[in-house]
């Protein structure tokens, strides 16, 4: 079926034809929803006949789309026109791989560059569980900023071999399943246990990509017979010939990783792409995309002295771990290191994960990171040149670590203070009240700049503690909101903040000074800033990061920015990049999916019953009061502040958005009847309290506005009162009541100086649960309402308070993670509460103080959780010694 220009699929306008194939066409198109262009391939409706089959499909191919990886094609839909299904992707501007290759061989260093990125992307769909099956040249794309994609994820699974007659690629291409005794791959590009008909799984990629790495190195097929049969016979039967014959240049070395891709069983090949990466880096310290080798092993050595590397590298590859501090030693001491690029990874540690912002020192030497282990939630530092990281004790659920100046101290945030403590360990220091910070920085003159909370403006204190004093003012023109993560520039007078809005449009990166009230506005605020020299400003654009040429002494911005990296994690909502730099040439960042969590149901023991929906970055899950519906905020996964209601039909999965105002919509809130919800919205600068009707009909009407910022939690069962927390310039986090008859003032529950957060009325509405740190550390308590006695539920800290429909069970989150249950007995003027108990971890990000990640079903038996993807704890950290040297600009 072939399109013509303005025909419609869907939301989608096809622009122009791309190409077309024996998989289908392939057309440019616009999505005018989010104004870009888009690639769209068209699939034969004859692969629509089987239903099965086309389920396997589109459930394949969303599961590939919610990997975000800079060298996987992004998959942003998949649906079917008039029978035909098609896929619709990334734009991408390049050539093929296949064309790029045109029967000849590529460079030795452009050759490993390619692999390593073949195997960086595979390595994050192979966690996520998904084969590709069919990895050729004509599947990978090189972008024309030399970043290679995999494309056709999923598409292997709609290939199928009927009556005889076979779909076929650009090259022939053979029936293959999961399951045993079906067969699908091209020849020349399939592995021995797919040309048997066997099981496969992630290890036939690794054939594939041994493959195609041997032809981007000799020049020619490493199976390729006069015919197809000779062809299947090689791949069961023979080696491939020595590269060495073709290349007398290539290393020793490099030949045997390539030999361990093809061996014929798959028990003797490298056991998982990131094995493949691992092995390639430890050759080569080589950054895929803009960076280069950091020496030369991947050539033949000539004299004595180049076996040096080699030697080093080879250990490497057979698995001595040990070397690895020697080997970066080597390239960090070594003078080509100035002139080029390495990369190596830093792992969680077995029953570890990474969670939160990170800092590098300024000269470089180490990191300090987030991770839990064992429940708890701790700072670690990791020396650049070690295997191993120490924990800091004392900083339990620390946040937005910094440096001194002279790297020899960490600023964080914990229990609502702002510390510091020597890298090396020690006894932590409080400087200051911090109820909930968002960023600090450090001068040389010992003066910390740092934002208290989220609704603050950015403030000063002595590093050797003290009272906070202002330095910034909220700008009434814009309507900000707070100002947040302050990085001093190089004078250590002037430094940089983001100046938060309601209104994305009205959020900028903003330059302040210490020594003096004017402010200068560089750009629109994406996400966190920092300055490196010589003269960078590197900041997020949606998942990239990018760097700007910035003049430190006239304070302006020169040039266009150019991208760094692509894929990088955020924390949406908050705009907050995984990443960080030294002023010695070190970047460390995390690759992610930009905050997307999947709503996922589980029971009481923990056990995953199913998911609800494409991964999405949801938050504030909120079950309608009938358990038809859902009620979710989606935060703009690209980084974006901004944010909306939709709604999730529990049957069918479909969404339906409800808001539509450019600030930030939240915290969805159910009316008893499910006829409204209630939510609070920027629109107006401050956190308003909104509501709307759940049919979408009419307007989104205020609720109730005012000078502070509020955020609804609860609605009455008897629909007389909104539950809501408001933010007090001078007690910080308040619970108030918003009456709906009447004169509907409202008046205050609790009004101290604590934090007293995620207010829940009880069934009954004699109680409510709620969240405070009035103890120092945030427990669950339960109040009577309006009035009466205290009780506090939790016995080792926890929030997020949820009651079970009768009354007699609440739910909360300890600080370790952990849904926990306890028994709730009274309906008088008492009430007992037993003995908390642990029901099982829950997958949730590692952010400290209460968050709303889930819901409870009216029985208790059931939990819907935005639950973190699996894969995200195994997730590493990336490291880039020199980057700056693989800039193109």
């Amino acid at each position: 079926m072939r399109f013509s220009r303005d025909t419609w699929l869907g939301r989608y306008q096809i622009l122009s034809p791309l190409g077309a194939g024996g998989m289908g066409e392939v057309y440019r198109a616009r999505d005018p929803k989010i104004n870009r262009d888009v690639a769209i391939k068209v699939l034969p409706a004859a692969f629509s006949t089987d239903s099965e089959r086309l389920r396997r499909f589109e459930q394949e191919a969303q599961a590939a789309g919610a990997i975000n990886h800079p060298n996987i094609v992004s998959i942003y839909d998949v649906d079917t026109h008039e029978g035909s299904p098609y896929v619709v992707s990334e734009l991408l501007e390049g050539t093929t791989l296949r064309e790029e290759l045109n029967g000849n061989g590529l460079p030795v260093r452009k050759s490993v560059d390619y692999a390593l990125q073949i195997a960086s992307g595979l390595a994050a769909a192979h966690a996520k569980g998904i084969v590709h099956r069919d990895l050729k040249p004509e599947n990978l794309f090189v972008a024309r900023d030399g970043r290679l994609k995999i494309l056709d994820f999923g598409l292997a699974k709609l290939i199928e071999q009927r009556d005889g007659n076979e779909a076929h690629s650009d090259v022939l291409t053979r029936k293959f399943d999961t399951d045993a005794g079906v067969i699908l791959g091209t020849v020349g590009y399939m592995s021995p246990e797919q040309v048997r008909a066997e099981r496969v799984d992630h290890r036939t990629d690794i054939f594939a990509l041994g493959t195609i790495f041997y032809e981007m190195l000799a020049g020619k097929r490493a199976f390729d017979g006069a015919s197809t049969i000779e062809t299947l016979n090689a791949i069961l039967k023979e080696d491939p010939p020595e590269l060495s014959l073709s290349n007398s240049q290539i290393n020793p070395a490099l030949e045997r990783v390539v030999m361990h891709c093809l061996e014929k069983s798959p028990d003797q090949r490298f056991q998982s792409a990131r094995d493949v990466e691992f092995a390639l880096q430890s050759l080569s310290g080589a950054t895929s995309g803009r960076t280069v080798t950091a020496t030369s092993l991947f050539e033949r050595p000539t004299n004595k002295r180049a076996w040096l590397p080699w030697i080093i590298a080879a250990v490497l590859l057979l698995g001595l771990l040990a070397t690895l501090p020697l080997a970066i030693a080597y390239l960090r001491r070594s003078p080509v290191q100035t002139q080029t690029a390495a990369r190596f990874f830093i792992y969680p540690a077995e029953k570890t994960s990474f969670g939160g912002p990170f800092a590098v020192s300024p000269d470089g030497l180490r990191v300090v990171l987030r991770a839990t282990s064992e429940g708890r939630t701790l700072l670690w530092v990791r020396e650049i040149d070690s295997l191993t990281a120490k924990p800091l004790e004392g900083t339990d659920d620390a946040i937005y670590p910094f440096w001194s100046p002279d790297s020899r101290f960490i600023g964080f945030f914990a229990a609502g203070k702002l510390k510091k403590i020597e890298f090396t360990g020690g006894p932590v220091q409080t400087l200051c009240d911090a109820p909930d910070g968002r960023g600090g920085t450090w001068n040389r003159d010992g003066v910390i700049l740092f934002t208290p909370s989220p609704l603050s403006v950015v403030c000063r204190v002595p590093a050797a503690g003290g009272s906070p004093v202002p330095v910034t003012k909220l700008d009434a023109t814009t309507k900000e909101q707070g100002h947040h993560f302050p990085y001093f520039l190089p004078d250590g007078r002037h430094f940089l903040y983001a100046g938060r809005a309601g209104l994305n449009e009205n959020s900028w990166l903003v330059i302040g000074s210490l020594d003096s009230t004017e402010t200068k506005r560089l750009q629109n605020f994406t996400s966190n800033a920092v300055y490196v020299a010589p003269g960078y400003l590197v900041t997020m654009r949606q998942l990239t990061l990018v760097a700007q040429s910035f003049d430190p002494d006239k304070l302006e911005l020169g040039g266009e920015p150019f991208p760094i990296v692509e894929g990088v994690d955020i924390i949406p909502g908050l705009a907050f990049g995984s990443f960080s730099l030294s002023q010695t040439g070190v970047l460390v960042y995390r690759s992610g999916s930009g905050g997307n969590v999947d709503l996922a149901w589980f029971d009481r023991a923990g056990k995953r019953l199913g998911t609800l929906g494409p991964p999405a970055a949801y938050n504030n899950p909120t079950l309608s009061p009938d358990e038809k519906r859902l009620a979710v905020s989606m935060i703009d996964p690209q980084g974006r502040l901004s944010s909306d209601i939709w709604l999730i039909d529990l049957a069918s999965g479909s969404r339906t958005r409800l808001t539509f105002d450019p600030g930030a919509e939240s915290s969805p809130t159910w009316k008893p009847d499910g006829s409204v919800l209630a939510f609070h919205s920027s629109r107006d600068g401050p956190l308003n309290l909104y509501q709307k009707a759940t049919n979408g009909a009419g307007n989104e009407d205020p609720l109730f506005k005012s000078a502070n910022s509020k955020n609804p939690t609860d609605w009455s069962a008897d629909g007389k009162f909104i539950l809501y927390t408001e933010q007090d310039p001078q007690t910080g986090s308040d619970l108030w009541v918003l009456p709906l008859s009447g004169e509907q003032k409202p008046f205050p529950f609790l009004h101290t100086n604590a934090v007293e957060v995620q207010g829940q009325f009880s069934p009954n509405g004699k109680w409510i649960a709620y969240s405070s740190n009035e103890s120092g550390t945030f427990q669950v308590y339960v109040r009577g309402f309006p009035s009466g006695g205290q009780w506090q539920i939790s016995s080792n800290g926890g929030g997020d308070p949820k009651w079970r429909r009768d009354g007699k069970e609440l739910f909360y989150i300890s600080p370790d993670r952990k849904l926990m249950a306890v028994d709730l007995k009274g309906d008088g003027p008492t009430i007992e509460a037993g003995v908390p108990k642990t029901l099982f971890q829950m997958p949730v990000r590692g952010l400290p103080g209460p968050r709303n990640y889930y819901d409870v079903s009216h029985d208790g038996q059931r939990f819907l959780v935005a639950a973190t993807p699996e894969d995200a704890a195994s997730r590493p950290m990336t490291v880039v010694l020199n980057w700056q040297s693989g800039l193109k600009r």
